[in-house]
């Protein structure tokens, strides 16, 4: 039984060895898609901080309906915090949003607490 599993995982540990690094990427965004990211939206008014979107899973690029082409905005779920103090309070909810990928300046980083 040791054995087994010794070479199951040397063989796993091969096979991600000899993807490429775009394929390796790919993986490891479908394993953070499946487990979820505390992921942190800031959306900043030049340079001040104007709407921070906190516990998003994943940023969405969108897509056209008769097409494949991408639309110019992403869009995710997250808990809005309404005054800004890094902390999901009580009283703030999750909400849908999104944002232009040209015109918005943001920063969407994973939460290190």
């Amino acid at each position: 039984m040791k054995l087994t599993t010794v070479f199951l995982t040397l063989a796993v540990l091969l096979g991600l060895g000899a993807c490429t690094q775009e394929t390796q990427n790919k993986i490891g965004r479908e394993i953070n898609n499946w487990t979820g990211v505390s992921g942190v939206l800031e959306v900043y008014a030049g340079e001040k901080l104007v709407r921070r979107f906190m516990k998003i899973d994943k940023l969405t690029t969108a897509a056209g309906t008769g097409s494949n082409a991408d639309r110019p905005y992403r869009f995710g779920y997250g808990i809005l915090d309404a005054n800004l103090n890094g902390v999901a309070d009580a009283g703030e909810k999750k909400v849908y949003f999104e944002f232009s990928d040209y015109s918005t300046s943001y920063i969407f980083f994973e939460n290190p607490s």
